[in-house]
């Protein structure tokens, strides 16, 4: 309708017969009637909602709409703006995974989060529970007391009003206020699950490259690796055990082509032309996370820690191995969880952290 009419308000001020050769009939209808009490009660609470500085309303037409949204087959119309706008125009890395991540995987969003946030990539993620929260926390950190940080950017599926999930209502208020937050859906918009899937295409639009952290075989972040693929964008992937369902998608992935990352280093490698990142060739820490030192438990239990291994194993399995009694060998795995060590999956089964 643009590109026939050009400013919207040339689309208000037209012919019925002129609409109708570009929309269908109950489109141009729509247009020519007056807006309905709740676009009108709508229209008021957003301009209400933007006499807040730290809240802007951008439009494709708009010279501050997002660079790269532009270069994406289906850009929002309308992005509602939360906090520091400016960060939407930076270069980003999009850190995606499952809401349901497990103590390793909250630990690798967290801490690739903020090693590339540290080296001035905003990190984007979809403010979700599990690895986006982390992704969040991870970039806010690194941007802590550091000019040149990247900070975060959370692309929800809610009106920009509305804090979903509501666990993480304290880390909404520190992105709004260290970050940004974005929507395309009107303010008052509750969480509908058909709208998440949707506002992915954002998250891989900002970014210059998306990566996975956990993902299960059908899981929604594969969504968003798709979407990235499509727009051009790199797609990089933490591998996991085979034997780990959330591990999967990540594998599935790296069979398509993403590429296999261990550190944060494997991703600034890649984008190493980025200007901000010339320095990130200095030495990073391999370890993507921050589990305690195997070092600090005695020699029995760095034993059984060598006889788990990383992959995920039963605890039958670690009694056949180990040679230990159930009570011993409960009370060992009791403590090397209450140290952070190890962690239960479901069903009973033990993996290694770190």
């Amino acid at each position: 309708m643009l590109a026939a009419f050009g400013l919207p308000e040339n689309i208000f001020s037209s012919s019925f017969s002129a609409l109708h050769k570009v929309v269908p009939e109950r489109i141009a209808y729509a247009l020519l009637a007056a807006p309905s009490d709740a676009v009108q009660a709508l229209i008021a609470r957003t301009l209400e909602w933007l006499q807040s500085p730290a809240n802007q309303l951008f439009t494709l037409a708009d010279s501050a709409y997002p660079q790269a949204l532009l270069d994406i087959p289906d850009p929002p119309l309308l992005l509602y703006v939360k906090g520091r706008a400016e960060l939407l125009e930076r270069p980003a890395m999009a850190v995606v995974g499952s809401r349901n991540a497990t103590v390793q995987g909250i630990a690798n969003a967290d801490r690739f989060a903020e090693i590339l946030s540290q080296r001035g990539l905003t990190i984007i993620s979809g403010m979700a529970l599990g690895v986006d929260a982390a992704a969040h926390q991870g970039a806010l950190r690194g941007a802590a007391g550091n000019p040149d940080g990247g900070s975060t950017v959370a692309v929800i599926g809610t009106g920009a009003d509305i804090v979903y999930p509501a666990r993480n209502r304290a880390l909404a208020h520190q992105i709004a206020e260290a970050g940004c937050i974005v929507s395309e859906y009107p303010l008052g918009m509750p969480g509908i699950a058909a709208n998440f899937p949707r506002r992915n295409r954002i998250i891989s639009g900002l970014a210059r490259g998306v990566l996975v952290v956990e993902a299960a075989a059908q899981s929604g972040s594969l969504i968003t690796a798709r979407m990235a693929a499509e727009q051009g964008r790199d797609v990089f992937a933490i591998p996991g055990s085979i034997h780990s369902p959330l591990s999967k998608g990540c594998h599935q992935l790296i069979k398509q082509g993403a590429k296999l990352v261990e550190s944060a280093q494997d991703i600034l490698e890649e984008l190493g032309s980025l200007h901000t990142l010339a320095a990130a060739q200095a030495a990073i820490p391999a370890a993507a996370s921050a589990a305690p030192a195997v070092e600090a438990v005695d020699s029995g239990k760095q034993r059984l820690l060598a006889i788990l291994g990383y992959d995920p194993v039963s605890f039958d399995v670690l009694a056949a191995r180990s040679g230990s009694d159930a009570a011993s060998l409960s009370g060992q795995l009791l403590e090397l969880e209450l140290a952070g060590l190890i962690e239960v999956l479901p069903g009973g089964i033990y993996r290694r952290i770190g």
